[in-house]
């Protein structure tokens, strides 16, 4: 059975920058409290008429040429977001239209900050059974549309990115060596959006009461998450018979910087071996991961051979790991 592994990345973010002293005239807040709080200190807003396959579109190109691939020799598709382009057809769908993928099925995954690393698990699984050969996979938001900007326990936490990567097979020991995925349901109030699904169909009344609206039960989470982190890092490595010393680089969502903090600390890894680069760009949920990912690999961060572990943490409650030897 093949193995598959990352062949390339991309990345984009929209041009227009919203500081921390922007949000300061919006909302009873300061730089102060935001930077201390979350280590943000400016994210990136889509323009009014950017969607998600906008973005997902211009992070999707890169990752192609990259990998060497014309997007006719793309055959899947899968597109994790919370802020799809409509109800239907699928972000994926008009992605694969804009990129002329004919030769490509998609679909779209929603498990809000862990979908890229879903979206992962399922590539890696149709891969090593030899259903697909090259898959694409996206994550990619534009929360700034479903951020209720007079909220300021969640206006200063999101931003709108994109992120993308080609897999595809390998016969070497290099690739995805593990993929863990998790949810409990439970929780599923912690982190949401009541209205416009078919539990709180768009009314008059749904707008007024700002329904289609993040709705996050910060403190809550906070805690949930950064238990729930440490644990699934330690099993992975684990399951993997490997040591945290042994890692070159964490790559976490990027939600909190004290939630990261927290993490690398339960490994014993100091923070050069951790990404963080949520202060340019805030919480982008299921894009954060890959931005971070391409970014290491633009940068040179990432070499051939390192070993690598990805985590997340999102609603549903959603939680995702996984383990790269590049």
């Amino acid at each position: 059975m093949p193995r598959s592994r990352i062949i390339s990345t991309g990345s984009y973010l929209p041009e227009r920058v919203l500081s921390n002293s922007e949000i300061e005239e919006m909302v009873d807040t300061s730089d102060e409290w935001i930077t201390e709080r979350t280590g943000i200190k400016e994210r990136r807003i889509a323009d009014d008429g950017q969607a998600a396959s906008d973005l997902a579109f211009e992070a999707s190109k890169i990752a192609i040429e990259k990998a060497g691939l014309k997007a006719t020799d793309i055959d899947l598709i899968i597109v994790a977001t919370v802020t799809g382009d409509m109800v239907f057809p699928s972000t994926a769908c008009f992605l694969q239209n804009k990129l002329g993928a004919v030769n490509s099925v998609g679909f779209d995954i929603n498990a809000a900050c862990s979908g890229f690393l879903y979206a992962l698990h399922i590539a890696d699984s149709f891969i090593k059974t030899g259903m697909h050969k090259y898959i694409l996979i996206v994550g990619t938001e534009v929360l700034s549309k479903i951020t209720d900007w007079d909220d300021r326990t969640t206006c200063v936490i999101f931003g709108d990115g994109a992120g993308a990567a080609v897999l595809g097979p390998t016969d070497d020991d290099r690739g995805i060596l593990s993929t863990h995925i998790n949810s409990d349901g439970r929780m599923w109030e912690l982190l949401y959006i009541p209205g416009g699904g078919s539990r709180n169909p768009a009314s008059e009344d749904t707008v007024k009461n700002k329904m289609h609206f993040i709705k996050m039960k910060g403190n809550e989470t906070f805690k949930v998450a950064v238990r729930t982190l440490e644990d699934l890092v330690v099993k992975t490595l684990e399951e993997n018979n490997l040591d945290p010393s042994q890692l070159s680089l964490l790559i976490p969502h990027q939600a909190n910087l004290r939630i990261i903090q927290a993490t690398a600390e339960r490994l014993g890894l100091p923070m050069d071996k951790v990404i963080v680069n949520l202060d340019k760009y805030g919480n982008t949920s299921a894009a954060s991961i890959p931005i971070a990912l391409d970014e290491s690999v633009v940068s040179g961060k990432v070499k051939a051979g390192d070993y690598i572990l990805l985590e997340a943490f999102g609603g549903g409650l959603t939680w995702a790991s996984a383990l790269i030897k590049w």
